[in-house]
Formats: C-alpha cells, structure tokens, sequence
C-alpha cells in the first residue's frame, strides 16, 4: 500500500469518527433540549385482573373460555354442576306449597272461631233476655205473695229461676271471652303461617339465586388468562374458576425519583410508547402517586441519599380510548412513559404521534 492511500484512509476513518462523535453529540443535547420539560421512565402495561370463582361449592362441569379468549360482559364462561341445588330447590318449592296450605287452614280455623264468637254472643243476648224475664216475673210473684194472691212458693221459685238466669247469662259471658281468646289464637296461627310461608319463599329464591350463580359470565369485557380450574374438577365455595384480564382498566407503572415526582400532579399528561409499537404515542394521565417511596436506602440523612428516593406513580388509559382499540389490548407489554412536567411545553415530533381518544 503506497504512502498516499494510507493517508487517504486515515482521513476517511477520522471523518468517520467524527461524524459518529456528532451524531452521539446531536442526539445527546437536542434530545435533551427537545424533552425539557418532561421525565420518562421504563414501565409495563398492566391492568385490573378478576378472578371468575364458583360462589358455592361444586363441580365445575363445562368451561366455554380457553387462555388467550377475548370476552365480552356477560358472556358465560363456565358452568358448575347444578344437580344438587336442584334438589334442594324441589325440596324448598314443597315446603312453600306446604306453608301456602297450612295458611289456607289456619284460615279456616279463624273463620270457624269467628262463628263461634258471634253465636256465644247470641247466647248472652239470649240468656240476658230470660233473665229480665225472670227478673219480671219474680217482682210480680213477690207482689202477688205478699197479697196472699199465690203461694210464697211460687214466688221462691220464680226467684230462683232469677238466680239461674243470672247465672246463664255469666257463662254465656264467659264463653264469648273463651272465643275471643281462641279467635286471637287463630289469628296469630295466621300470622305463624304466613311468616312460614315467606321463610320458605326466601328459600326457593335464594336457591334459585345460587342456581342462577352456577353460570359464571364474564362482569367485563376483557381477556382470560388463566384456566385456574378444569371441568370436573369439586371446588370449594369462593374457589377460583378462572382468571380474566379487565381491559377497561389498563395503566402502566412506572418509578421516577423524588424531584420528578415531587412535580407530578393527579392528571398530569403521559404519553406512553411501548417496544411493541414505537410508531405510536398513546395519550394517558397520572392516576396515582405514591405517598411511600420505594427503593428507600437504610438510612436517609443526606440530599444526595433522598434523590434515590423512587414513586410509583400510574399512568391511566382512558377507557373511551380503550373501547375503540379493546380487541388489540395486550398487557404485559414493555415501554416508556413520558409525562409533561410543564404543561406549557409543547410535545416533541415523536410523541406527536399519537391515537386518538
């Protein structure tokens, strides 16, 4: 190789070593300028999981959702055994029809006790009458005695025939108390009945509740991602069935330390830009901020020990923009958040890009 072409060759390489020097350079402070005024940190989407469990215990007997299946709210996604609350709700539906008759009959006896009522006061008004009669009769017997017109027979008869009456009328009193005492009885077997007839009511409804509870569907729109159970399988009551992943509830979690968080208000601006799809700058807000900081050192004493100190701090898509995009929501996924400490800094070029809500 001559002299000359050693000499060219080192220039080449020295400019090359120069341009890539300015490219680092360029990226290192434009990138700083063109992001003054927001943080950003590492994060990862997340969102609310819910466990589909059996609200009694029983045998799982059909699973309609695999892993991975998007549901929708409402949607059945497994079914337990049902035999046995079906027996109990035979059971219940007879003990009602039972309770329902013996109301009829406890109906019945009041309607009887009644008419006894009515007729023991029939009989006072029939024994009060003979014994004014009596009464009568005696008054007259005494005046007639007295004149020597009868016999002082005849008029202690008609005295005694007074105390008899007398004491008719008290039994007939007597018996109308007695059937006032058996229609409150009656009454109250009625009220006996009908309690009996709403217990076994609330039975066969609550049966039928659990029956109802034995579909287990789907209470949002979202993403299965655990069988936790398999069908024939006896669970417990509470037992997890499966596990679903709410897509109306997606966030991402990210730490920023404690000047940068300290900057950070409910609402703030985020843009969040995950490794799976740079291209796009989906728009999201601060929803929490951490009140304890993580990764907190042993001992805090100086200014430079409290700048390790990190928040949590959760960033929240917004569900209208969920809707719209909710078939290709994936959690789990890596990526940056940005969040805009100034609200009067515009957004760089690359976060422009953004989906619309």
């Amino acid at each position: 190789m001559t002299q000359q072409r050693k000499k060219w060759l080192i220039r080449v390489v020295a400019v090359l070593i120069l341009s890539v020097l300015a490219v680092v350079v360029w990226q290192k402070f434009a990138g700083e300028d063109a992001l003054n005024g927001f943080v950003s940190a590492n994060g990862r989407i997340e969102a609310v999981e819910i466990d589909i469990a059996a609200k009694t215990a029983g045998r799982v007997k059909e699973l309609m959702a695999r892993e991975g299946d998007f549901v929708r709210a409402g949607e059945v996604l497994a079914v337990m055994d049902t035999e046995v609350l079906e027996a109990q709700h035979r059971q219940a539906e007879a003990q009602l029809r039972q309770a329902r008759s013996a109301v009829e009959t406890a109906r019945s006896q009041l309607a009887q006790r009644e008419s006894e009522k009515t007729a023991a006061k029939a009989l006072v008004v029939q024994r009060e009458a003979e014994l004014g009669v009596a009464r009568k009769r005696a008054g007259r017997s005494s005046i007639l005695a007295s004149e020597g017109a009868t016999s002082q027979q005849e008029a202690d008869d008609d005295s005694a025939r007074v105390h008899s009456a007398d004491a008719a009328v008290s039994a007939a009193r007597a018996q109308v108390a007695a059937a006032n005492a058996t229609v409150a009885t009656a009454r109250s077997e009625i009220i006996g009945a009908q309690s009996a007839v709403e217990a076994a009511q609330a039975t066969v409804e609550r049966i039928e509740a659990d029956i109802k509870d034995s579909a287990l569907t789907s209470p949002r729109d979202g993403r299965v991602q655990y069988r936790v159970a398999q069908a024939g399988e006896v669970l417990a009551a509470g037992a997890p069935v499966l596990n679903l992943v709410d897509l109306s509830d997606v966030y991402m979690t990210f730490f920023l330390p404690t000047a940068a968080a300290g900057r950070v208000a409910i609402g703030t601006e985020v843009r969040l830009v995950l490794d799976a799809a740079p291209q796009y700058a989906i728009p999201a807000r601060v929803s929490f901020v951490a009140d304890v900081a993580q990764f907190t050192p042993k001992t805090v004493e100086t200014a430079s020990e409290r700048e390790k100190l990190m928040f949590r701090i959760r960033a929240q898509i917004s569900e209208d923009l969920l809707k719209k995009h909710i078939t290709q929501v994936k959690t789990g996924l890596p990526g940056m958040a940005y969040v805009r400490l100034d609200p009067q800094v515009e957004w760089p070029a690359h976060l422009q890009v953004r989906l619309t809500p």
